[in-house]
């Protein structure tokens, strides 16, 4: 079995393509982190040799496409396979016959288009043709990822300029979508600390200040959160709001308690209001706590219930 789950017995085989029927299965559940469709084992696989059998020809080019119908059991086209395997020249072929064909927005099982798999596997010139040949950039996987949020996550500076340059039309809602975390592309580059591609998203319009859906934190949030100095220091000096408040009420410099970097509580404190400088409901927690007879041991014991 490969990392796709076909034995041996089921593979393709490429030379008798006409004769073959699309599979169809069922999408699996989100994975995070899973961006790669099992690239580096099935690149090793004998997918390859078989794929070096593939001949798509001008002499195809019809209404139907018996090779546009081919699809493994991991939904994957034979456009997918020539990305995964870095068949350049294959890939090249297919995208120049399905010029703003629906094959090339095909979905495999994990929701993955070609576009999503030329930004994981770093081949930015099929990411060009396939945006210019009508891929949509707009379609996300099975984690609600579009292939920008990829390039943030891979820190992908080619994939990004090109997604972001050759999509003017829909750049403001692939820039702002968010995925099934709530988060958008500059939370994305926030958290994984890409700072050219922050910069490079606020200068494109994205909003500096706004708030993942889960628990309402900004990029300002998250760059503490992952203890960024540097990032910190850049969104301040990009315009993030230091008084946003999370859906708990919390600011950026709140979330410095408990941390040791004493360079990101320096930088926060001095531009928070002086007024959300304290944690929320602090003064009571601590008269709260001088009316319980307790001893100094059992002092400690509520120590992180206070803190919390």
């Amino acid at each position: 079995m490969d990392v796709h789950g076909v034995a041996p017995s089921d593979r393709m085989d490429y030379n008798d393509l006409e004769h073959m029927e699309p599979k169809h299965g069922k999408a699996l559940p989100c994975q995070d982190d899973r961006f790669d469709s099992g690239l580096e084992s099935l690149k090793e696989d004998e997918l390859v040799t078989d794929l070096e059998h593939l001949r798509v020809s001008e002499e195809l080019v019809h209404d139907y496409e018996p090779w546009r119908g081919v699809v493994t059991d991991d939904g994957d086209t034979l456009l997918h396979l020539a990305i995964i395997h870095e068949a350049a020249d294959r890939a090249q072929q297919m995208i120049k016959l399905s010029h703003n064909h629906p094959f090339l927005n095909a979905q495999n099982h994990q929701r993955q288009t070609a576009l999503h798999l030329a930004v994981i596997t770093e081949q930015p010139h099929l990411v060009e043709q396939l945006l210019k040949a009508g891929c949509d950039p707009r379609l996300a996987d099975d984690c609600g990822n579009t292939a920008l949020h990829i390039a943030c996550k891979k820190g992908s500076l080619a994939c990004f300029g090109v997604i972001t340059q050759t999509n003017q039309r829909h750049l403001a809602s692939i820039i702002s979508f968010p995925n099934y975390s709530g988060q958008n592309c500059l939370h994305v580059a926030s958290i994984h600390g890409y700072i050219s591609l922050v910069e490079n998203l606020v200068g494109l319009g994205a909003d500096i200040n706004a708030q993942e859906q889960c628990s309402g934190r900004t990029a300002l949030h998250l760059a503490v959160d992952v203890q960024n100095p540097a990032l910190v220091r850049r969104l301040l000096d990009l315009g993030a709001d230091v008084n946003c408040l999370n859906y708990g009420g919390f600011t950026p410099y709140h979330l410095t308690y408990g941390r040791q970097n004493d360079d990101i509580r320096r930088q926060l404190y001095e531009k928070t209001a002086q007024e959300l400088r304290a944690l929320p409901d602090s003064e009571s927690d601590e008269s709260d706590m001088e009316d319980l007879d307790l001893t100094e041991d059992e002092v400690g014991l509520y120590d992180d219930i206070k803190f919390g």
